[in-house]
């Protein structure tokens, strides 16, 4: 058989193809969805789900990829939980506070001047108080998973002046959440609340739209408000956590071994994000001590003195119901 040059171009050629062929026809992911948070990049909680989607990744051996949009890139909080309900992205990481507007015992964790330590918060929050949430967040047509990612405890800031008692805050516009509790709370001090995204935090404070504002250091820190705001006053008056969030319909049609991968990836990404935090609070304070910042310490009891007499715990009881109320307290000890 004679072989000619052009005979062995052409099958070197094919080769090539052939070789070729796996790269030009590897599969598209056979689910590919979208994760949107409201923390910077090099915040924990983006760090942390980022390595989870990765892993995911590699686990489903490329059958799920998930899309990382952190830092408010589609939207403020209410936005983002208004996609996540419609099915425009899959998951979405969302304080429990701001969760309320939708599911209103999200927010019973968040109670004024209620947790002495994270000793206290994990057990409840992983245990039977987080469970009882997770309950009434399904049956909004969202799934939370397991465990929460640290969002902290807050701390209030000012341009103005530090807030170190109660009478501090009377006629204080303070920035907070778009969250019922948060208005509540502050109005029972008498200060002048008003409620703004994130999204728009720091330019309100910028032009002093708000003398101040509440979150935890890690946000304080990562948003650069010590670049807005002077003193802090270290009243660690409420705590609360992100839940890892997931459209219902979305999740409950995935197979049960892609549910099993998701879930155990971003419950361990919570478990790590935590001792994160954990570890960088001790810094934070230095850091933003360097930055300018003035903190200042402060009693708790004469502000929770207030809130009682004000009647806020009676009426957050009612709220909530019998039922959550006696759960938290196993945990907090009496409140009200």
């Amino acid at each position: 058989m004679k072989t000619t040059r052009r005979a062995v171009l052409l099958a070197g050629t094919a080769a090539g193809t052939t070789l070729a062929m796996p790269w030009i026809a590897k599969a598209a992911p056979e689910f590919q969805f979208k994760y949107a948070n409201n923390s910077p990049l090099t915040h924990p909680l983006t760090v942390r789900t980022m390595e989870a989607m990765e892993r995911i990744k590699k686990e489903t051996n490329g059958r799920v990829e998930i899309q990382v949009f952190p830092n408010n890139q589609l939207g403020s909080d209410t936005d983002m939980l208004s996609q996540l309900r419609s099915g425009a992205i899959e998951f979405f990481t969302l304080s429990g506070l701001i969760l309320s507007t939708l599911v209103p015992v999200a927010s019973i964790n968040g109670l004024g001047f209620i947790w002495e330590s994270y000793d206290k918060v994990w057990p409840a929050m992983d245990g039977a108080l987080g469970a009882h949430i997770r309950a009434q967040i399904a049956k909004a047509g969202l799934v939370a998973m397991e465990k929460q990612y640290d969002n902290g405890y807050r701390e209030m800031t000012s341009s103005t002046k530090p807030i170190k008692t109660p009478d501090d805050l009377k006629g204080f516009k303070i920035r907070v959440p778009v969250s019922p509790l948060w208005t509540s709370m502050f109005k029972a001090f008498d200060a002048s609340p008003m409620s703004i995204n994130f999204s728009e935090v720091y330019s309100a404070l910028q032009t002093k739209v708000a003398e101040g504002q509440e979150n935890p250091l890690s946000i304080i820190y990562f948003a650069k408000l010590y670049e807005v705001q002077k003193y802090l006053s270290e009243t660690n008056h409420m705590w609360d956590g992100f839940w890892m969030l997931a459209n219902g319909k979305m999740w409950n049609g995935l197979p049960k071994d892609v549910q099993e991968v998701i879930a155990k990836n971003l419950n361990q990404s919570a478990v790590d994000q935590r001792a994160d935090i954990a570890k960088q609070n001790d810094t934070f304070k230095a850091d933003l001590t360097s930055k300018g910042m003035e903190f200042h310490k402060v009693d708790p009891k004469p502000f929770r003195d207030k809130l009682q007499s004000a009647g806020f715990y009676k009426e957050w009881k009612g709220k909530y119901g019998n039922e959550a109320w006696a759960i938290l307290e196993k945990f907090t000890g009496p409140i009200a």
